[in-house]
C-alpha cells in the first residue's frame, strides 16, 4: 500500500479533503521532491497539483494520484473541491503558517469548513512514525554513505586541520558517494569543544584530544544519523574511562531495547549506568529520537517521553558524557524496531580509535 493510500484510508468521510502543502509531507505522499505543489486527498481519490517545472517528471513517476498541471491554483482547487462535493478541508496545523491559513480561509472559508485542529497532523505523524521495508532500505543506503564518508575522514584527517575543514571534507565526500544532501549541519568538534553536544564547527585546529563527529546523509528524502568519537594522541586514564562508560551505556541500551518497551525506560537503562559513575549528571540530553524524512521525528526516547516503542519505528541510541572545559563523548547508532527486537543499521566500529 502506498503512503497516499494509507492517508486515504484515514480520511473521515467522502466529503472531507486533506490539504497537503508542507514540502516534507508532500514528498512523503508523492515520492517526488518539489519546491511547490499541493496534494488534495479524498477517501476515493487524490490529486497532485504541480507547475510546469515539475509536471512532466511528476506525471511519469508519481503513483496513486492524478497529477494536474497547475495553471490557476485557486481555481483548480475550487473545481476539485466542488467535484467531490467537499464540505470540509483538513489542514496540517503544525505545518501551515498563519499567513497560509488566512489566505486559504479568505479564498475558501465562506464555502466550506476548514479544520485547523491537530487531527490531520496527528494522522500524518502516525503514518510517518512506522517505516516499512522500502523506507528502511532507503535509510540504510543513507547510513552506508555516511559510514563511507566517516572512513574517508579517518584516513585523511591530519593535525593542523580545522573543525570547519574536516566537516567540509566529510560533507563533500558523502555527496560524492551519492547523497542528495546532508541530514543536518555536520558537527565536527575538537578537544575541549567536544563538551558542547551540538557545537558548531569553527577554526579550532586539530592537535591532541577527542574528536566528536555527528553527521548523516540523505537518499531519496530519507535521513541517516550517527555519531562517533575518536582520539588524536594519547588519552588519559580518565578520558578512557569516560569513553568506556559511554560505550557500556550504549551497548546496554541496545541489548535492552525491545518492542513494547516504554521509551523512557530505555533512556533509563543508559542513564543509570552513567549516573552510577563519577560522571553522574554529565549525560544531559535525551537518549534518542525518531529518524525518517526529517532528522528529528517521533518517537522521543527521553526521560519525559510517554511513547511506547513499536515495530517499524526507527530510533537513535546516543548516550554521552560532557564535561565543560574538558571534553565530551557521544556514541550514536540508529536502527529499526522489529518483532524480534532491534535491528541496528549502523556498522561502524565503536571501540575507541586512537590516531597517533
Amino acid at each position: 500500500m502506498t503512503n497516499i493510500q494509507k492517508l486515504m484510508d484515514r480520511i473521515p468521510d467522502e466529503f472531507t479533503c486533506a490539504l497537503i502543502t508542507d514540502p516534507v509531507s508532500r514528498r512523503y505522499f508523492t515520492g517526488f521532491k518539489t519546491s511547490e505543489g499541493t496534494v488534495l486527498c479524498f477517501k476515493e481519490k487524490a490529486y497532485f497539483l504541480v507547475d510546469f517545472r515539475y509536471y512532466e517528471k511528476a506525471a511519469e513517476v508519481v503513483k496513486g494520484m492524478e497529477v494536474v498541471l497547475q495553471t490557476e491554483r485557486e481555481e483548480q482547487i475550487a473545481e476539485i473541491l466542488i467535484r467531490h462535493r467537499t464540505e470540509g478541508v483538513m489542514i496540517e496545523a503544525d505545518r501551515m503558517t498563519v499567513t497560509g491559513l488566512r489566505e486559504f480561509s479568505e479564498e475558501f472559508g465562506d464555502d466550506l469548513y476548514i479544520d485547523s485542529s491537530s487531527e490531520l497532523s496527528e494522522i500524518i505523524t502516525d503514518l510517518r512514525i512506522i517505516k516499512d521495508s522500502s523506507d528502511a532500505e532507503k535509510i540504510i543506503r543513507a547510513q552506508r554513505i555516511a559510514e563511507e564518508g566517516y572512513r574517508y575522514v579517518l584516513e585523511n584527517i591530519r593535525r593542523g586541520m580545522t573543525e570547519r575543514e574536516t566537516a567540509l571534507m566529510l560533507d563533500n565526500r558523502m555527496k560524492q558517494l551519492g547523497a542528495e544532501d546532508i541530514s543536518f549541519d555536520t558537527i565536527v568538534l575538537f578537544g575541549r569543544n567536544t563538551s558542547l553536544p551540538h557545537g558548531v564547527p569553527g577554526d579550532t585546529v586539530l592537535e591532541n584530544g577527542f574528536v566528536l563527529m555527528d553527521f548523516g546523509a540523505v537518499t531519496d528524502g530519507w535521513h541517516s544519523d550517527m555519531t562517533r568519537t575518536f582520539y588524536v594522541g594519547t588519552p588519559t586514564e580518565r578520558e578512557k574511562k569516560a569513553y568506556e562508560t559511554v560505550l557500556k551505556a550504549q551497548l546496554a541500551a541496545l541489548d535492552a531495547v525491545k518492542t513494547g518497551m516504554e521509551a523512557r525506560a530505555l533512556d533509563s537503562v543508559a542513564r543509570d549506568i552513567i549516573d552510577a559513575t563519577e560522571f553522574n549528571g554529565a549525560f544531559g540530553h535525551s537518549l534518542g529520537h525518531g529518524v525518517g524524512m526529517e532528522i528529528h521525528e517521533e518517537p522521543r526516547v527521553s526521560r519525559k517521553s510517554d511513547d511506547i516503542l513499536e515495530e517499524g519505528m526507527v530510533i537513535t541510541v546516543e548516550p554521552g558524557i560532557y564535561l565543560p572545559g574538558e571534553f565530551g563523548i557521544r556514541i550514536e547508532d540508529m536502527g529499526i524496531m522489529t518483532a524480534d527486537g532491534f535491528r541496528n543499521f549502523t556498522e561502524a566500529d565503536k571501540t575507541l580509535k586512537i590516531i597517533d
